[in-house]
């Protein structure tokens, strides 16, 4: 299990590197759905992502014969992003194993940051097993999305800003893909507020960890098209998450795709953000649910904002600056 101390101990490893993002209390949403909504906005992080913490968290932990080792991780959008920065503020060489299907945009995206970039497979989840398989063979260290206890505990610095910035919130709202982001919120908040309600949010088209919480265990099901791209596919069998979900997340809600475009264009609208699908989550959730949550202190995490954005203005109808 992930502690609050060993939170509070990435926190100080990690401060000085990170922004502590804004925790913004938001009128026109409190307006629209009865509950005090604040949104801790954590596209205004390094690399425009949550992830960035917990891939600094990690490098830190290496060794310096691990770090000159090198490092291999797979990712096509945020953890690579957030991996590749690490690493060169780490001095520890990166390479990232991307699927032979990933977008250009993406891979060119990548190399600017500084990675160095190989294909393996077709899919996400196999070159994922083909960066773990190598990691193994040339003894570097493999830096996990989500199935790490280094990079959970640094996702959950975010629980540890919000309880500091709105001690009085009575639930949080949290996207869920690989469980990591919501395990370290949840197990933080958990531990220092254990009457805190804590909702992790999928999409209906990819609810793997709704499936698996109530097989009782980590299941595969059939997928689905979703906005909220960066937290589709797959768990990963074993993964430490699933545990800690269960320990400390009190419900998952889902959401569909027509209420998730509506929460990305009221980001919008109401506060000029450009935040991508998977950071609407929270926000769709909401709407879904607003009686759920009347007259409650809710946060809303708005995971990250790496979305492009010609695709930005085709799902909300709007213009920059509009």
């Amino acid at each position: 299990m992930i502690t609050d101390r060993e939170i509070v101990a990435a926190y100080e490893r990690i401060r000085a590197d990170i922004v502590r993002t804004p925790l913004e209390y938001s009128a026109p949403l409190s307006r629209r759905t009865g509950a005090r909504v604040f949104v801790k906005w954590e596209a205004d992080q390094v690399t425009g992502s949550f992830k960035f913490r917990g891939a600094l968290n990690k490098l830190k932990t290496l060794s310096v014969g691990e770090k000159k080792a090198g490092i291999i991780a797979a990712s096509t959008g945020n953890h690579g992003l957030g991996v590749v920065r690490a690493a060169a503020m780490e001095h520890a060489p990166v390479v990232l194993f991307l699927p032979r299907t990933a977008a250009p945009a993406k891979i060119e995206k990548l190399k600017a940051a500084g990675g160095i970039v190989e294909f393996h497979g077709a899919s996400c989840e196999k070159a994922e097993i083909a960066a773990r398989r190598a990691a193994r063979r040339s003894g570097r260290v493999y830096v996990s999305p989500y199935n790490d206890p280094e990079v959970i505990a640094g996702q959950g610095t975010i629980g540890l800003e919000i309880l500091e910035d709105c001690p009085e919130a009575e639930a949080v709202i949290v996207p869920i893909g690989g469980g990591g982001l919501i395990a370290g919120i949840a197990a933080y908040l958990k531990n220092r507020k254990p009457e805190i309600r804590i909702y992790g949010v999928e999409p209906s088209a990819s609810a793997f960890m709704k499936a698996s919480f109530a097989a009782g265990k980590l299941v595969a099901i059939r997928e689905g098209r979703t906005l909220a791209d960066a937290v589709a596919g797959g768990i990963e069998p074993g993964s430490i998450t699933f545990p800690l979900c269960r320990t400390f997340v009190d419900e998952i809600l889902l959401t569909g795709e027509v209420r998730l475009r509506e929460a990305l264009t009221l980001f919008g609208r109401f506060h000029r953000r450009k935040i991508e699908g998977a950071g609407g989550l929270p926000l769709a959730a909401l709407l879904k649910n607003p009686a759920s949550f009347r007259n409650r202190t809710v946060v809303l995490v708005a995971s990250g904002g790496n979305i492009d954005p010609v695709r930005w203005e085709k799902i909300t109808g709007l213009r920059p600056g509009k």
